[in-house]
């Protein structure tokens, strides 16, 4: 397998002093599996203007433990098409170089985090072999189980205090912000969302809430007074779980219990750990807003608005909310696969001690869901009301989804699983078996939303007349009426706000 590394990939490992921990796993992976890493002449063309003659040349001896292409490919027609509609300066035209390489069969993959590059490989439709570090690690961990050798517990609330600030996941603050240290001690009895693994912090979540009153004289344009929750501190290192949904999920969670108006971060867009961070945000509906001026320097400022608002063609960008003129569907889901997909929705009956293991699919927002239903009408808003399958009293509905897309027209066992793996309850196997079984499956992509605070049974829905009888209950999707659903609201306690009108 020979992979082509895209040039910033190869700068931010290479670096005199690196502090990106996530690199380091993505090369490991490599080198555990015998990839060849492989570099363009582009990138060493790069390397070689930079105007610092020492670490030019330091730069240029590591490239010799890289394969550099040695020839380069033709421009396919193809390639020169959408370069044409992408390509507006130098360097938009040197990772089409890239790609020209991936499209002519002379590389396998291309990992980059350039999100110009994503976008121009969609138009190539070869977006299946070009991915960032994050989706490369989720794709080797879940292709290769038996090559993991740690494993990561749940994000927890901690006190600040009881975390070690030497640990080194701390050293890219540490050099990004002056007085990192001061700030931190100065937070130990406040709380953070931590993640560890064998004792090292993974992932950190900061939240901050601030009121119409906070001044803001710091950010250009200055904020207007509003309600707003901000994130402090987002940092995840990279190792295919995706954590930072996860993350993102909690900073999404906090912003509707405030009632917050907007959420925003500020950024130095340097690391590509940070641009990493900033591409996420966007995908989530955050867009850029201004700048902010610290003693540390100045960082872009990103914004999300969080007035009630929902999207029917792109739920993630007005994500967690549902609208209300959305069509809605119950849909069963079985008690084995259902505190895997939805932590958040984990019964009473359960023990938390059962759902520490990390796996991609319980981490994610961006979950799959897949089934064998009758009706399979779906499109990109619609709502999943998740009934946790058990009998009369167990039976009981959870959760809220929200359609992305749905993949009905799939051709071959292998399409399925690509489809499915990752953010599926199901292994390679269990996916192979139900692609055996009739009627063949369709996948729904669809987001977690939200977790409801009470739960019905069965025996409650049929009494308030959102299921008919026993035999009634859903096998497949089974549209409710509205009235059906605001009763569901009702009765599990909902916060309401999460329905956008």
């Amino acid at each position: 397998m020979k992979i082509l590394l895209d040039t910033n990939i190869i700068i931010h490992r290479e670096t005199k002093t690196p502090t990106n921990q996530d690199i380091g796993r993505l090369f490991r992976w490599m080198d555990r599996l015998s990839y060849e890493k492989s570099i363009h002449q582009v990138t060493i063309d790069e390397i070689s203007r930079n105007q610092d003659k020492e670490a030019r040349k330091a730069f240029l001896i590591k490239m010799e433990s890289y394969h550099l292409l040695p020839t380069i490919a033709p421009l396919k027609p193809e390639v020169q098409a959408v370069s044409r509609r992408f390509d507006k300066t130098e360097n938009d035209k040197n990772d089409t170089l890239l790609l020209n390489e991936l499209c002519s069969g002379r590389v396998d993959l291309l990992i980059t985090e350039d999100r110009n590059i994503h976008a121009k490989a969609i138009a190539l439709g070869v977006d299946g072999k070009v991915f960032t570090i994050d989706d490369f690690l989720e794709k080797v961990t879940a292709e290769n189980p038996e090559q993991l050798d740690y494993k990561v517990p749940t994000v927890k609330k901690e006190y600040f205090g009881n975390i070690d600030i030497e640990d080194e996941f701390f050293d890219s603050f540490r050099e990004d912000y002056i007085g990192f240290e001061k700030w931190f001690n100065k937070k130990a009895d406040e709380t953070v969302y931590v993640s560890k693994s064998d004792g090292k912090v993974v992932a950190l979540l900061y939240l901050k809430v601030e009121t119409e009153s906070e001044p803001y004289s710091d950010i250009t344009p200055r904020f207007p007074p509003k309600r707003r929750l901000k994130i402090g501190t987002f940092k995840v290192r990279l190792n295919g779980f995706k954590l930072g949904e996860r993350l993102l999920k909690i900073v999404f969670d906090n912003a509707l219990h405030l009632s917050s108006d907007e959420t925003y971060v500020t950024i130095f867009p340097k690391r590509i750990e940070q641009i990493r961070l900033v591409n996420l945000l966007k995908d989530f509906g955050f867009q850029y807003y201004g700048t902010k001026e610290s003693t540390s320097g100045k960082e872009d400022v990103y914004v999300r608005d969080f007035s009630r608002k929902a999207s029917l063609t792109s739920p993630k960008l007005t994500y967690p909310f549902i609208a209300k003129k959305a069509r809605k569907f119950l849909v069963p889901i079985y008690p084995e696969y259902h505190t895997s997909l939805f932590p958040d929705s984990i019964l009473s009956s359960e023990s938390a001690l059962d759902f520490v293991e990390n796996e991609p699919f319980r981490n994610a927002i961006s979950k799959v869901y897949v089934s064998r239903s009758v009706n399979r009408d779906l499109r990109p808003g619609d709502v999943i009301i998740f009934y946790r399958t058990g009998g009369y009293y167990q039976s009981v509905v959870t959760t809220l989804g929200v359609v992305e897309s749905i993949c009905s027209s799939i051709e071959n066992e292998g399409q399925f699983i690509s489809l499915c793996r990752r953010r599926s309850v199901f292994s390679d196997e269990e996916l192979k078996q139900q692609w055996k079984a009739y009627p063949k499956p369709f996948v729904v992509n669809f987001l977690y939303s939200y977790s409801f605070p009470r739960r019905l049974n069965l025996k409650r829905l049929i009494e308030i007349g959102v299921v008919r009888d026993v035999a009634s209950a859903p096998r497949g999707f089974e549209e409710i009426p509205e009235e059906a659903f605001d009763r569901i609201i009702e009765e599990t306690g909902s916060d309401k706000h999460v329905v956008a009108d």
